[in-house]
């Protein structure tokens, strides 16, 4: 134990004594900033300017504007790259005394047949610049893949899939890890939901993302605790440029649910002082799937007109950020409130499927009744960004709350009274209700030395959760968790870049005690009495852990290697520790373990891309080792007091064992016509324990997407595009009980879209149509799976987006 605390003391003194030091010898460097402009004057964004030797580089903002922290001065010579000028190179000579170039003027680049951009810009360098393999989309891949929630909208990148829950929500699935083993950060700001539950979503207005980052594989040295198996991080909206007020509008309409919604924008800035807000709202009725008849365990529930019941929803989303922005500092507050009320499939949810009155759920298809659920996500956060010599800071300090109620016919079980209790603290439809409030802070320090570009950080983030209803599964808790790490990118020449990283983390949990609010009858030695039973004891659990990182990047022109190592950890949660109740919408009683072990992850990513000007092809195998991975274990014991003797299913751990990788390949045929292959595999097994041999459940199966584009030239459009994709899905045959098998499926996706120029504005318009065979297929990593519910049938969705800009 004291030799434990001595090494923590130890690295804490080596992390500062880092800072200190590399702070202390950074006075031989200077800042840079200078502007970019067309040669008609107009300003740049999104030009890549490079510095050499050291490779550092920067990217102009929406005034053409770049800046530099900190420079060598041994930077000999500057690139400028924008896809559509002429490529800019000059020899600069820095001296102390220089904080300014020139401004720079690019001329048009006239394309020519054989130039074909497979990545933007920004994509290509943020790939370059990472040892773990990384995806970067836009709000242009959303809108041309749109789909039911942010998640839905991001499967087409191998490697992500979803967890869906009806058509509106979803939660993320990285190389077939989920729930609390994937981070999502929004502005800055890790969101905490209830992600610990199947069927709990994204409270995400994917409307309001404009760029999302995914890293597959451990990211816990920068995101600490839960980024065990990756991280999903939706970035800031830019700032608007300077003297502008503008916005847009999004409208949406899909033919499966009968969706129907919308989305507005609006943004300006004077000099310095900006805002921009939004505003989405949407509703949909019951989903259609394509069968009449489907099987809730070996009971056969009829569809009327294909409508899975009570699947509707609704939601409100308002977003709003204000700030004031110079060259040197920044600062914005982010606020968001998202709501959302969708339906449970009514013959899916509680201890009795065949008690549902199908006349009343039928009569309409866009009601919502019970089961039910209810969640508003409130945010409330600030990121600062200023520079102190050489040191580019930022700071971040939050609030979150995230208020879920599910409701439902009160359905007594075991020893709970037949009639609802008038004097009850909980309202009698309230089946349970989850209050987590979250307060979070950070500070992240980024600072270069020579060759060396580093990142400290500190963070620490405190939950309160407290719980309510006549229904028990987790009791309420407190958490705390705080950490800090250093990163090291160290560029050594135009072709190598080495990643090193180690961060140290701190937590605790502490779960509060609960008693039933009803009496069961307990027999011992041939006597019975009524008592009120514990369901969970006051525990007090604290945990540390060391992580590192360590990669490399080799660039020799068109090819570029990639290899990371490194560890990974995650907490067990109040789930895991204490659960201790029926799981309705799995028909099976969980219990907790409060002995559990924090996860490990030890973790070898590689990456190999060959790009050439008509094709390219990107590899990305990896290899996982878990040695106490934590997992649901089915036993033989029956629950007798809780349910109608209902299997009890315990929280264990064993040694997993996980590897596959991602291929993702480009060709251009002719300079309208393109084609990809996406491919993704993924193996996973468990060494040890009860499940020895056995997978992980909602292990996704291999798959391959074939897609053919057209990009015709059409007067006064642009942009334009046809796409169809062809999936084809193997079977899943390797399962963990209770899954099932899930048969292989072939299925058929239609995209097209374009851009219409009216005034300086340019409307955009894309239709989908996904399923279009309404083929019936299975989804192994859906939340219906277990009742063997396919996909939802042929789905239409038309999307506009209407940009305006009022004042300029």
């Amino acid at each position: 134990m004291k030799q434990n605390k001595s090494n923590r003391l130890l690295l804490f003194y080596l992390l500062f004594f880092c800072v200190a030091f590399f702070s202390k010898i950074t006075a031989q460097q200077v800042s840079l900033s200078g502007n970019v402009f067309s040669n008609d004057k107009k300003p740049l964004e999104g030009a890549v300017i490079t510095l050499y030797p050291s490779h550092t580089t920067a990217i102009t903002n929406k005034e053409g504007h770049f800046y530099f922290n900190k420079l060598a001065l041994d930077s000999k010579r500057m690139t400028i790259k924008h896809p559509d000028y002429v490529h800019y190179e000059v020899k600069i000579s820095l001296d102390k005394n220089m904080t300014q170039l020139p401004d720079v003027f690019l001329t048009p680049e006239i394309k020519q047949l054989q130039e074909v951009v497979i990545k933007d810009s920004y994509e290509a360098r943020r790939k370059k610049e990472e040892s773990l393999n990384i995806e970067v989309v836009n709000s242009s891949f959303i809108q041309r893949n749109l789909g039911g929630s942010l998640m839905q909208s991001l499967q087409r990148i191998p490697g992500v899939k979803t967890i869906s829950i009806g058509s509106g929500g979803s939660k993320p699935l990285i190389r077939g890890l989920g729930f609390n083993q994937v981070v999502v950060v929004e502005n800055g700001i890790r969101h905490e939901g209830q992600q610990w539950g199947a069927d709990h979503g994204l409270e995400i207005d994917q409307y309001s993302v404009n760029r999302v980052e995914i890293i597959k594989g451990p990211s816990s040295f920068i995101y600490g605790s839960d980024a065990i198996g990756g991280a999903i991080n939706i970035k800031p909206v830019p700032v608007p440029a300077k003297h502008t007020f503008g916005g847009s509008a999004d409208f949406t309409a899909k033919s499966n649910n009968e969706q129907f919604g919308g989305s507005l924008n609006l943004f300006g800035r004077n000099e310095n002082w900006f805002f921009d807000t939004r505003i989405t709202s949407m509703e949909y009725g019951d989903y259609r799937v394509p069968t009449d008849t489907v099987h809730v365990y070996n009971y056969a529930v009829p569809l009327y007109k294909n409508h899975l019941r009570n699947t509707a929803g609704r939601e409100l989303d308002l977003h709003a950020s204000f700030g004031y922005a110079t060259e040197k500092f920044k600062s914005v507050v982010y606020m968001s409130n998202v709501y959302t009320k969708s339906g449970f499939f009514a013959n899916a949810h509680g201890l009795e499927p065949r008690k549902v009155d199908a006349a009343i759920h039928d009569k309409s298809s866009r009601d919502v009744l019970l089961p039910s659920q209810e969640v508003t996500h409130t945010k409330i956060s600030n990121t600062t960004n200023f520079q102190a010599g050489n040191h580019r800071m930022e700071t971040q300090i939050g609030f979150q709350k995230n208020f879920r109620r599910e409701w439902s016919h009160y359905v007594n079980h075991g020893y709970m009274p037949p009639v609802y209790p008038e004097d009850m603290y909980a309202p009698q439809d309230l089946e349970r209700q989850y209050d987590k409030e979250v307060f979070s802070a950070a500070f992240k320090d980024e600072f270069s030395i020579a060759n060396h570009q580093l990142t400290f950080g500190v963070n620490a983030e405190q939950q309160q959760n407290t719980i309510d209803g006549w229904s028990f599964l987790i009791p309420a808790f407190k958490q705390f968790n705080a950490g800090l790490f250093l990163y090291d990118k160290i560029q050594l020449n135009d072709l190598w870049l080495l990643h090193g990283a180690v961060r140290f983390d701190y937590g605790s949990i502490k779960i509060k005690q609960y008693t039933d609010w009803f009496e069961s009858q307990i027999t011992t030695n041939n006597e019975t009495n009524s008592a009120y039973l514990n369901r969970s004891e006051n525990l007090d659990r604290k945990f540390d852990n060391f992580s590192w990182s360590a990669g490399v990047n080799y660039t020799p022109g068109k090819l570029s290697l990639k290899a990371n190592a490194g560890t990974s950890f995650r907490m067990p949660i109040a789930k895991e520790l204490a659960s201790n109740g029926v799981n309705y919408h799995y028909f099976r009683f969980e219990k907790g373990n409060p002995d559990l072990s924090p996860e490990r992850s030890y973790q070898l990513d590689l990456g190999l891309e060959w790009q050439e000007s008509k094709w390219s092809i990107q590899l990305s195998p990896f290899f996982n080792y878990f040695p106490n991975y934590i997992y649901l274990n089915p036993t033989s014991k029956l629950d007798v007091y809780y349910g109608a003797g209902n299997q009890v299913f315990e929280y264990e751990q064993s040694r997993v064992m996980r590897y596959g990788g991602e291929l993702q390949t480009k060709f251009q045929f002719h300079k309208n016509i393109s084609a990809e292959i996406l491919a993704e595999y993924l193996y996973a097994e468990q060494v040890s324990g009860n499940k020895k041999g056995y997978t992980l459940p909602f292990s996704p199966p291999a798959s391959v997407l074939f897609g053919l584009t057209y990009n015709p030239e059409i007067k006064n459009v642009t942009d334009t595009y046809f796409t169809i994709d062809y999936r084809v899905t193997a079977a899943q045959n390797q399962i963990v009980p209770p899954e099932k098998k899930t048969a292989a499926s072939q299925v058929f996706n239609l995209a097209m879209g374009t851009k219409v120029k009216t005034g300086k504005q340019e409307l955009a318009i894309s239709l989908q149509v996904q399923n279009l065979f309404n083929t019936r297929y299975l989804n192994h990593t859906s939340f219906y799976r277990l009742i063997e519910l396919p996909e939802a049938g042929r789905n239409i969705i038309l999307s506009l987006k209407i940009p305006f800009i009022i004042h300029q």
